[in-house]
């Protein structure tokens, strides 16, 4: 396989045939989530590619009728119900045993959960001290916070729905382990390899060494990347010197969509910066958290596909109901007919945002 068909193999893979959000999300198996909007959350910024008539926040309003869960697989997201019983119960490393027992703050967290039912944050900041604690990113959060968190990571709170984007909580019953350690790591192998492919091995390798220890722990001996290889249900090629891999299912066939996508930061087909620069020759970078004098795309850029090809990026601003597009390239500008095909995606940008009429 040289880079061109790993071009093709890698836009077909992540923008399959449109399905209805439903079937949408059980085929991609795991969507990425990310609380910035601008112009939209990136959960809603990737399924617009995937779902025909799709509006931004369509995914929170639906989620309690999906039957759908939030956690983390490579990243945080959603994803079927299916995919958190691979995930649970999860590896606690400050027990003897690893075995997760909520206590202190979290069992009193939890026992609110439980009798009061679907539960607001500020319902426990009431209830509960504001004591806070450092968070992930090194800033403070509440200690209820932090303890719901936890809580969501050990599988004994799901994510009911969200209220203005607030995650409302609701107790569930203590995860038991369905599968086999190597079954378990097997599926997610699969999964994240489907999701990102095809994906460079050490992107995967990496990816579920960090998996491996948090759901089974530092005991575990299967290296499931190699015995799906050996099996044949991952398939492989090297490129450049760099080695893919993707489920041996992947269909390379099909027919490439010749528009213009603007793609979220986390979407699938850009989520692996050193494969984006392989593949398209100049290095992407997500700049939200960049102080504004180092900015060099801006604090949203967004990835700029036309047919196979990444040729820029641009960030997009609502001012005054309208949708404004700066756009920046690599290389020399396209002609005509990119112009015509970006002036659709601007028209599908704003109805996807509701600036304009349907």
């Amino acid at each position: 396989m040289d880079t061109a068909a790993l071009w093709r193999l890698a836009v077909l893979r992540a923008f399959p045939v449109q399905h209805p959000l439903g079937q949408a999300m059980a085929a991609a198996g795991f969507v990425q989530a990310d609380p910035i909007r601008a112009p939209a959350r990136a959960q809603d910024l990737i399924l617009r590619h995937r779902v025909p008539g799709y509006r931004a926040g369509e995914l929170e309003r639906r989620y309690p009728r999906l039957g759908l869960e939030e956690g983390t697989l490579y990243a945080y997201g959603f994803m079927p119900a299916e995919v958190r019983r691979w995930l649970l119960p999860r590896y606690d490393p400050e027990a003897p045993d690893g075995r997760f027992v909520a206590a202190g703050l979290a069992a009193e967290v939890l026992a609110f959960v439980r009798d009061r039912g679907p539960t607001h944050p500020a319902a426990l900041a009431e209830r509960f001290s504001d004591a806070r604690q450092v968070n992930a990113w090194g800033g403070m959060s509440k200690a209820t916070t932090r303890t719901l968190d936890r809580l969501l990571h050990h599988g004994l709170v799901r994510v009911a729905r969200r209220d203005a984007g607030i995650r409302v909580y609701q107790a569930t019953p203590e995860p038991q382990a369905e599968f086999a350690p190597a079954v378990r790591l097997e599926c997610l192998v699969l999964l994240v390899a489907s999701a990102l492919a095809p994906v460079a091995a050490a992107t995967l390798v990496s990816a579920m060494a960090r998996m491996t220890r948090a759901v089974i722990g530092p005991q575990a001996r299967h290296d499931a990347v190699a015995a799906l290889l050996r099996a044949g249900t991952l398939e492989a090629t090297v490129v450049d010197g760099v080695r893919y891999l993707w489920p041996a299912a992947a269909d390379a066939g099909g027919r490439v969509h010749g528009g213009v996508r603007f793609l979220a930061p986390f979407d699938p087909l850009v989520w692996d910066r050193r494969r984006f620069e392989q593949l398209w020759g100049w290095p992407y970078r997500f700049e939200a958290y960049t102080p504004p004098a180092r900015r060099r795309l801006g604090y949203y850029a967004m990835p700029l596909l036309w047919g196979t090809d990444v040729i820029g990026w641009v960030n997009c601003t609502q001012v005054a109901g309208r949708l404004d597009v700066q756009a920046g390239f690599v290389g020399r500008k396209p002609g005509a007919d990119f112009r015509r095909a970006f002036d659709a995606e601007v028209a599908h940008m704003e109805a996807f945002l509701a600036l304009t009429q349907d």
